[in-house]
């Protein structure tokens, strides 16, 4: 279920670009490829369907998985399902498509009967114990990319509904250190200018929320010359923000100045209208964050006198007193609504985390109960001296005495 399968030359050129430059992805390639442990297995990835992703649903499958992907149509590259398609790999995604056909999709992936999903914002996991718990009697488990999603599966532990084992593959060093804050960081800011085609040198620019994803925006838009305000609701997030050299205000206060304002907090409504309302005229509005009304477009399109499309993924939104506000890449996650989200080196780590964790709920999941586990230390570790070893730099390594000096706690002579 693609938009036009004669697109796939065009997408197929994209993969091959990506995987020239995800050295440890076609590592793991080669070791899933050399140990079987995928052959026949189905799983699910459902992330935004772009280069990378789709390399690493084309990894699982010339792994010998049965791989079906899907995703919201914001965040699809019609070429690149084509592409994807054209290599073997069950795609139910589009550009444009409507919210019912999403949920139809993400119904053809369930009845894939997934033995493990790699999910975002932990969508088919939800729907899986809702309205399809017929899926829970052969899924092993899933892997969750986005601190949202994350957040999501610990609740459903909380209240003891998860059903399955599911790893935090957002929460692996080599994930979330590098992904949420120096991919996030490059990208979203990225994706707004490309957009606008504006200065960002001199603007005030407000982040609402201090994670690692806020992190990464504030260090590349300071590095770019904006003047950074943060708004947090952490008091220690806040705290850090301060100390790392920037303006800390509530939001509200923080519209009032603002020339460019970036959610990144994974909460609905984050920047809510009555902060909107106070923005100067030509201020610009982007989502960074994983869900999708951070911001909500919809009423704010109801407040609007008039509304335009000015530019490819920028809306003008006409308030009272002449004021404009613009929005990019219509509130959703910017960086891959309005652009081609983060670059290719950054998720060549997390989509190693994503395929090793997909191998050890094959291998392990038996042994797991259900709930949230972590992505054990050695996989991620691994991961980060596989990356190193691609870009020939070497480290030390503790001697025999440091490691007993570490591990003993009676005072030494």
């Amino acid at each position: 279920m693609i938009t036009d399968p004669a697109l796939a030359p065009d997408g197929e050129r994209k993969i091959d670009w990506a995987s020239t430059w995800m050295p440890v992805m076609n590592r793991v390639r080669d070791r899933l490829k050399e140990e079987g442990v995928m052959r026949g297995r189905r799983v699910a990835v459902i992330l935004p369907v772009e280069p990378k992703t789709a390399y690493l649903a084309a990894t699982l499958a010339d792994a010998g998985a049965e791989v079906a992907v899907s995703f919201p149509g914001v965040m699809v590259h019609d070429d690149v399902a084509a592409g994807l398609a054209a290599r073997g790999v069950e795609v139910f995604a589009r550009r444009g498509s409507t919210h019912e056909e999403e949920l139809g999709f993400f119904e053809e992936v369930l009845a894939r009967r997934p033995e493990v999903v790699i999910d975002d914002r932990a969508d088919v996991i939800r729907l899986a114990h809702t309205t399809h718990p017929e899926v829970l009697e052969t899924l092993l488990g899933a892997s969750e990319e986005t601190t949202t999603g994350v957040l999501t599966l610990r609740a459903m532990e909380a209240d003891g509904t998860l059903k399955v084992p599911c790893i935090a593959a957002n929460d692996a060093r080599c994930k979330y250190l590098f992904d949420n804050r120096y991919g996030s960081g490059q990208s979203t800011v990225q994706a707004v200018l490309d957009n606008t085609n504006l200065l960002l040198a001199g603007r005030r620019l407000v982040v609402a929320g201090y994670g690692w994803v806020g992190k990464g925006v504030a260090r590349r838009a300071r590095g770019m010359g904006a003047r950074v305000i943060v708004s947090e609701v952490d008091p220690f997030a806040a705290l850090e923000a301060y100390h790392d050299g920037y303006d800390v205000m509530p939001i509200e206060e923080a519209c009032e100045v603002a020339d460019v304002v970036m959610t990144a907090t994974g909460v609905r409504r984050a920047l809510p209208l009555s902060a909107i309302e106070r923005l100067k005229d030509g201020a610009l509005l982007a989502n960074t964050g994983a869900v999708d009304d951070e911001f909500d477009v919809a009423e704010l399109r109801e407040r609007a006198l008039e509304t335009r499309i000015v530019r490819p993924n920028v809306e003008e939104f006409k308030l009272e007193e002449g004021r404009s506000i613009f929005v990019i890449g219509a509130g959703v996650v910017v960086n891959l609504s309005a652009g081609e989200g983060h670059p290719v080196e950054i998720m060549d780590l997390t989509f190693s985390v994503q395929a090793l964790s997909a191998r050890h709920l094959l291998l392990n999941a038996a042994e797991m109960s259900p709930g949230v586990h972590a992505l054990p230390d050695e996989i991620d570790e691994a991961i980060a001296r596989d990356k190193l070893d691609t870009l020939g730099l070497r480290i030390d390594r503790l001697t025999d005495e440091q490691q007993a000096f570490l591990k003993a706690w009676e005072a030494f002579a």
